[in-house]
């Protein structure tokens, strides 16, 4: 049996300038938020891990199955029931979006407010969801399991990296 502990961290550090009459006012801004996640299947805890990096060419999709077709590093079949972080981040050299959600059938509708809301990830940005109470996003095997992603154009291939952390 595995165990799983994650650190999810976000940190922002920008500064503002303005210049004035006489001087320059400045407005410095730090934020961070840290998740920490132990080895579980309650509240601030998970159990098992996803990642990887794909290719889609032009104009192609693909149907991840969060609840019976994915592995783990080790080669078990992930059966997620909460997902708690869901991560996805565009190759720099992109130069189409990859879209993430919009399942024509059993959408894992709990990331988004509709089955056909999509979210658009820029190349060389990132999208993250990270839910890490009890019941985080909720993931039911056959009827709301599959996470769409796919290439917005025809012209060339995009490549993403996907991490998904939840409970099995």
């Amino acid at each position: 049996m595995s165990t799983l502990t994650a650190k999810i961290k976000l940190s922002l550090v920008a500064e503002l300038l303005s210049s004035l009459d006489l001087g320059t006012a400045k407005y410095p801004l730090e934020f961070a938020q840290d998740y920490n996640l132990a080895s579980g299947t309650g509240a601030n805890q998970a159990n098992e891990i996803f990642t990887d990096t794909r290719t889609l060419t032009a104009s192609n999709s693909e149907n991840l199955d969060l609840a019976g077709s994915l592995t783990n590093a080790f080669g078990a079949t992930l059966t997620f029931d909460k997902i708690k972080a869901l991560i996805v981040c565009a190759a720099a050299g992109n130069t189409n979006d990859v879209l993430v959600g919009g399942a024509a059938s059993a959408q894992a509708v709990a990331f988004f407010g509709d089955v056909t809301d999509v979210v658009k990830v820029k190349p060389g940005g990132m999208v993250a969801f990270v839910a890490p109470d009890a019941t985080g996003y909720d993931i039911t095997a056959t009827s709301a399991d599959l996470l769409k992603v796919a290439n917005s154009a025809g012209s060339t291939s995009v490549t993403y990296t996907i991490i998904i952390i939840g409970v099995i």
